[in-house]
């Protein structure tokens, strides 16, 4: 043991002894010792309190499509990220209706957040929590913690950030409908899906006890799904194709007595589908025995019965017995972010609204993207006066057609709406939009003053549109902004978006921009309605396939 020590202190007094390897016995054992040291000045000794202090810290508040996306591409070690949200877990929501009937499991469509992000060589925490307060002022978030022994108390978390992504989702939107949230289903998240699940094998059990009338189990087989988008017209073929594929040779007293109802509070399903598919769907339903009524808006629901307003009819009020209602007809803000919203200057919007770059209106810090936020695109006739003023380059009050197609590119890159007006109306120039707002031939020397230039771009604005609430659009915002994460120093020194025009220099960034790869619409029976970019529709069978390929991957 002697000897022991002395070697011990001998590598302790001597760093630059590089390797040593040490092998004697005591007391007819063998020992082994292995030294493997740099000296003092080559050594790259780590303090982890100074590299956080160094390190900008980004708070990303939810796990669902956009914040995942967010995660998953940031690859800049120069953050440290803390991830706070009451599910620890992203969830693939589009098989949702899938699960509701046991077509697929919860199980395979969850994937852990910790597993997503342990493998990354940036500093990701995530603590189970959910969000309740944001401090933009202070620049810190409020959040509670549910995992406590004591469940009358839970524990409360005080977060600073340097920046904070905001990606946490929406609610349903029950439209403040008397008794929707205390008698309908909805189908947001796995817990949804697995109760609707019970919920179903709960009616036809019970349909199945004796000494129920004919009356009594036709309405506890009354299956009504509330909204006649993707997500309802999905659950009503799958609930369709479940009874009659499996519950019926399980249930086969009660099959008869089994229907279901799809409500639409307008003229027809899917309508931001192609109306071939429109059409394909109602007749699809028709066969199938599924009951859609259109022009019906729900007014009430109670424990029993679910009252509609017929649109086509009067306004007659009419109501119907049911033993399950599952609601999807649309989202809701959250509460954490209608007080954020209020905090803000935005209490009269309905969704928090952001710029072309994700960043929330007046919060230079702090970044919305998903369902909770709407991107505000800048009108050009705002800007109109800046960008003929940036145009006219010599200062002389008129703008010729060469000026404004020097700055064209950066003009359709900063206001998408001028490129797609220019495409939809085949046009190439401003001698282009002067011949539609004036009606003559324009030469390319023509010049135009400040009025003239307003008259041909006061219809651009008309084509502006805003996102769809969907995982696409979450998952490319989510994308986009990992990258700008990912080159933000460099962007700084080098801006690559497009020019300032009521400022000097450009913008650090390009903005932000969709690309939409299509939409699908299961319709059951091994069916699939599916509409893809250049107005290219595919219905039928193998359309399914197409479908199972793109989820599957």
């Amino acid at each position: 043991m002697a000897l022991f020590r002395r070697f011990s202190r001998t590598f302790r007094e001597n760093p630059s002894l590089a390797k040593m390897l040490v092998v004697f016995t005591v007391s007819g054992g063998s020992l082994m010792a292995y030294s493997e040291a740099k000296s003092s000045n080559e050594m790259n000794i780590v303090n982890p309190t100074e590299t956080d202090s160094k390190k900008k810290r980004v708070v990303v508040l939810g796990t669902g499509w956009a914040g995942t996306s967010f995660l998953k591409n940031l690859k800049n070690s120069s953050y440290d990220v803390q991830v706070i949200s009451p599910r620890n877990y992203f969830a693939f929501t589009p098989l949702l209706p899938s699960v509701t009937c046991g077509t697929v499991e919860p199980r395979s469509i969850v994937e852990p957040i910790r597993n997503i992000v342990r493998k990354k060589n940036v500093a990701v925490h995530y603590w189970e929590a959910e969000c309740f307060k944001i401090d933009a002022e202070n620049k810190k978030v409020y959040c509670r913690s549910n995992l406590t022994s004591n469940p009358n108390e839970k524990e409360e978390i005080v977060v600073d950030y340097d920046y904070l992504v905001i990606a946490m989702g929406a609610r349903p939107n029950t439209f403040n409908i008397p008794g929707v949230a205390e008698n309908c289903h909805f189908l947001k998240e796995i817990e949804d899906a697995q109760k609707i699940r019970r919920t179903i094998i709960d009616c036809f059990e019970r349909a199945s006890l004796p000494n129920l009338s004919e009356e009594e189990r036709e309405k506890i087989l009354h299956f009504v799904v509330v909204g006649g988008g993707p997500t309802g017209v999905e659950f009503a073929a799958e609930l369709h194709d479940y009874v009659n594929e499996d519950l019926v040779k399980l249930y086969p007293k009660v099959k008869d007595a089994v229907k279901i109802t799809l409500l639409e509070a307008t003229d027809h399903i899917l309508n931001m589908f192609d109306k071939r598919i429109t059409a394909f769907a109602e007749e699809k339903f028709q066969r199938d025995g599924i009951d859609v009524k259109t022009g019906a808006m729900v007014v009430k629901v109670s424990d029993k019965e679910i009252s509609t307003k017929e649109l086509k009819n009067g306004g007659s009020v009419s109501t119907m017995p049911y033993g399950m209602v599952v609601w999807s007809t649309g989202i809701g803000t959250r509460p954490v972010i209608m007080d954020f919203m209020k905090q803000i200057g935005q209490a009269n919007r309905r969704v928090l609204a952001t710029d072309e770059w994700l960043r929330v209106e007046g919060c230079d810090s702090i970044y919305a993207l998903g369902d909770c936020a709407t991107i505000n695109q800048r009108k050009v006739m705002e800007d109109v006066w800046a960008i003929f003023r940036k145009a006219d380059k010599d200062n002389s009050g008129t703008l010729t057609v060469k000026e404004f197609q020097e700055v064209l590119d950066d003009i359709c890159e900063r206001y998408p709406q001028v490129g797609l007006f220019l495409k939809n109306k085949q046009m190439h120039s401003l001698a282009d939009l002067l011949k539609a707002s004036k009606g003559d031939a324009v030469k390319e020397s023509v010049e135009v003053n400040l009025e003239e230039f307003k008259s041909a771009l006061s219809q651009v604005d008309s084509q502006m549109k805003n996102l769809p609430a969907t995982a696409q659009v979450a998952a490319q915002q989510g994308s986009y902004l990992a990258d700008c994460f990912n080159r933000m120093e460099e962007c700084e020194k080098n801006p690559e978006g497009p020019l300032r025009f009521r400022g000097e220099g450009r913008h650090r960034f390009r903005p932000f921009r969709y690309k939409h790869f299509g939409q699908f619409a299961p319709l059951g029976g091994e069916q699939t309605a599916a509409q893809l970019p250049g107005d290219w529709v595919s219905i039928g069978h193998s359309t399914q396939w197409l479908w199972y390929s793109v989820y599957a991957r």
